[in-house]
């Protein structure tokens, strides 16, 4: 353009459908650069983003023509796409901010929330015959004990209920596979129902820790429960009479003094679960319910209901989850029927705004019990040369 005045004419949409021009014209040197800034003063830069004001104004200018991006602006592209964004994390009332990527989250359109029912209907319709061959349905006895069981023990489970009982098993063998994509909106459905965060989060990250697993990838916390421990995280957060208990649950997980990990509680509970399933102590009140996977939801969330309640009455710590879990597998065990009672009565008076969790209900004890509450042993409690262990059953560990 040499010595040349220049005119610059720029038209921008407004929101009522005009047309309005704006007109320049500057000297060759230095009022050229001012110019061109008053031109664009008042223009949002989304505005200039969006059309190509810049490109423009550069070609007309010096004769620039736009070639293939470097792998440098590309790259700086892909940075500029994948910027995060910052949420709240509840469990400090706002003031600590958790950063999840649009990139991998999606946050613009979250994927919908998975019901149970929906995702255990997945299970029902894949091939699972590769983790079928690996369930032991029931406890093998011999000797006294399988005499004593005969005679004394609960009743077998009716034949047409097996088959049920060992999609539950099954379930147990199967892994976390974040290829799976009802895997992955499984586990991001607990994450914001626990969170109550509105966008989707990344299969892997340090946010899965302060739901209470032990690292970055939950898959690695889900052995001796396997994908059976997180649909029993799922039904907790879907089901509305149980919601509110388990974010109850959550928030107490978070006490500055009886915190606990949540998630890694909830897997040992679902272990639990699963051994009393095996030892058909679940098996009675299956035949009279006439289906299986209820009665093990319902007898999980019995079980953690009674865990978070002894947790907080007796001002349990992290110290003593071991000793926690030891007893109260023995008396869920023992008496499982009274155990799903007091949930049921739970259940009953909070939809009736009649009980604030871990305040009004208490646990069961067996009968013979001479305590009227339940107690459990303490780290201090056992002897000396006891060999239990103080800290929490890890996934890794075998239980029974």
């Amino acid at each position: 353009m040499g010595d040349t005045s220049c005119s610059f004419h720029i038209e921008k949409e407004l929101r009522d459908g005009q047309v309005e021009t704006v007109s320049t014209v500057r000297s060759p040197s230095y009022d050229r650069d001012s110019g061109a800034l008053a031109a664009f003063k008042g223009i949002p830069i989304s505005e200039l983003r969006n059309h190509g004001v810049l490109r423009a104004l550069m070609a007309e200018a010096h004769g620039w023509e736009p070639g293939e991006l470097s792998a440098e602006v590309l790259r700086a592209q892909e940075e500029w796409e994948a910027m995060d964004t910052f949420q709240p994390d509840p469990g400090n009332s706002g003031n600590v901010l958790l950063s999840l990527p649009v990139s991998e989250a999606g946050s613009d359109r979250p994927r919908p929330l998975i019901s149970f029912s929906e995702a255990l209907q997945h299970f029902q319709t894949s091939d699972l015959s590769s983790f079928k061959k690996r369930i032991q349905p029931t406890i093998r006895r011999t000797g006294l004990a399988a005499l004593r069981h005969y005679l004394f023990g609960p009743p077998k489970l009716h034949q047409g209920l097996r088959e049920e009982r060992d999609l539950v098993l099954t379930i147990a063998q199967c892994g976390l596979d974040s290829q799976d994509p009802v895997h992955g909106r499984v586990l991001r459905t607990i994450y914001r129902k626990l969170t109550g965060c509105k966008f989707d989060c990344p299969l892997h990250g340090a946010h899965w820790e302060d739901l209470g697993f032990q690292g970055a990838d939950p898959a690695t916390d889900l052995r001796g429960a396997g994908f059976l421990a997180l649909l029993h995280l799922l039904y907790l957060v879907m089901d509305s009479k149980t919601l509110l208990m388990a974010q109850e649950i959550f928030r107490l997980s978070r006490h500055h003094i009886q915190q606990f990990p949540f998630c890694l509680m909830s897997v040992n509970i679902t272990r639990i679960t699963i051994q009393a399933l095996r030892e058909e102590c679940l098996s009675r009140e299956c035949n009279r319910q006439q289906q299986v996977f209820p009665v093990v939801n319902s007898f999980y969330a019995a079980t953690f209901l009674c865990l978070a309640h002894v947790w907080r009455t007796q001002k349990k710590t992290i110290a003593d989850s071991g000793f926690v879990l030891r007893d109260l597998e023995m008396l869920a065990k023992k008496n499982p029927r009274r155990l799903l009672k007091t949930l049921e009565i739970y259940l009953a008076q909070v939809s009736k705004g009649q009980a604030s969790l871990l305040g009004t209900q208490k646990c069961p004890v067996p009968q013979d019990s001479p305590s009227k509450d339940l107690t459990f042993t303490g780290v201090c409690d056992l002897q000396p040369h006891s060999s239990e262990a103080t800290g929490l059953i890890l996934p890794a560990q075998e239980m029974g």
